[in-house]
């Protein structure tokens, strides 16, 4: 796998250096994940609270072998202090153990809760600073509800990711008051889903939920419109990208979903303690990639690197870098962020909970004109 040093120039005492290993998917079917989280992570802080910081990215061509063994190079050989990654879940959830074994705190950039859910010994050194799906879920349904949705159709990706959200779904349908008509899955590679699209339209359901990411969300997307479903389509925070919008066209006017607030961060209310943040974060991404260049996975990136800008100045006052006490020092800094205002999110961290956001990081948008748009009613 090839290696990206971003770094600062060298300094004289390189065992000040806070090294910070990442591992993403920038090639492979989430590469549309992976590439705006590195474009966020080049425009990192290479210093923090005076400590040099250097970033180690490598690729995992979104495959959980690779980013397995990326993440143990990374901390054999660079023998680095904290890490990030990967892009997907199935790619992040080997490294859980990977973490927990080598004692070295994790910073996830996939999803699913299941990353950091049930709280045990192993998820102890893990984070992430992305909703879960329960949370998603809730504001999607809550929609769907208010839309008169009475009946559910599903198609989600064979794998962690769409088990996560069908379990949330089925978790959550009945209170709702809607029903789950039919069920579908497919694979990230999958060049056809005209099978499974013809299964849901014949189960006539007044809403379809896509549980996918990135571009491969596009596929049933586009089958559904051509086989001439007309009820609503939601789909995850998983296709909160470009890319998915290209590939879907027209095809995706209309769709539904929630996602952190940084994806309609000009439309959000002035007194939304998130708009500063989410605003602050567009503006540097697209002055730097160009205007409209802001992704959902740039933000999952970047907040991460908040959390974790947050907690270093505390580790830091108990221990060195590159030692086994400022790693402990700084999983107990991460666990204990409290009123953290990232883009998507205001987060508040504990030994049961290493997300800690609430309902201000959920924003239900459609896809209108090709543009995302705040739905306000």
């Amino acid at each position: 796998m090839a290696v990206c040093l971003l770094a600062p120039p060298a300094v004289s005492v390189a065992h000040a250096d806070i090294k910070v290993g990442v591992t993403l998917s920038q090639t492979g079917p989430a590469a549309s994940l992976g590439l705006p989280a590195k474009n966020a992570i080049a425009l990192f802080p290479d210093e923090i609270a005076g400590q040099p910081v250097r970033y180690i990215v490598m690729d995992d061509a979104s495959d959980p072998t690779n980013s397995t063994r990326n993440l143990r190079r990374l901390i054999d050989e660079h023998k680095i202090d904290v890490a990030l990654g990967s892009s997907v879940t199935p790619a992040t959830l080997p490294l859980v153990d990977v973490a927990a074994e080598s004692k070295v705190p994790l910073l996830s950039l996939a999803a699913s809760a299941k990353i950091v859910e049930p709280m045990d010994g192993k998820r102890a050194w893990v984070f992430k600073a992305i909703q879960n799906e329960s949370l998603m879920v809730a504001a999607t349904l809550a929609h769907m509800k208010k839309s008169g949705v009475k009946t559910l159709g599903f198609i989600g990706f064979a794998d962690a990711y769409g088990d996560a959200w069908l379990a949330e779904i089925r978790n959550q349908l009945d209170a709702a008051g809607i029903r789950l008509v039919a069920a579908e899955r497919y694979v990230r590679t999958d060049t056809s889903v005209v099978a499974q699209a013809l299964k849901l339209t014949a189960a006539k359901p007044d809403a379809v939920l896509i549980a996918a990411s990135g571009t491969p969300g596009a596929l049933p997307q586009k089958t559904l419109a051509e086989r001439g479903y007309k009820g609503r389509i939601y789909q995850t925070y998983g296709i909160a990208n470009l890319d998915f919008l290209r590939v879907s066209g027209k095809d995706a006017e209309g769709a539904l979903f929630a996602v952190g607030p940084v994806l309609v961060a000009d439309q959000l209310d002035a007194a939304n303690p998130v708009r500063p943040v989410a605003t602050d974060l567009v503006t540097r991404y697209e002055k730097a990639y160009g205007t409209g260049s802001m992704s959902i996975f740039a933000a999952n990136a970047w907040d991460a690197q908040l959390v974790l800008r947050n907690a270093i100045p505390l580790a830091l006052a108990k221990a060195a870098p590159g030692t086994e006490a400022f790693r402990s020092a700084l999983r107990d800094a991460l666990e204990s962020t409290r009123d953290l205002v990232t883009s998507q999110g205001v987060s508040t961290m504990s030994k049961a909970d290493h997300v800690g956001y609430d309902k201000r990081a959920a924003a239900m948008v459609r896809i209108r004109n090709g543009r995302w748009e705040l739905v306000r009613d």
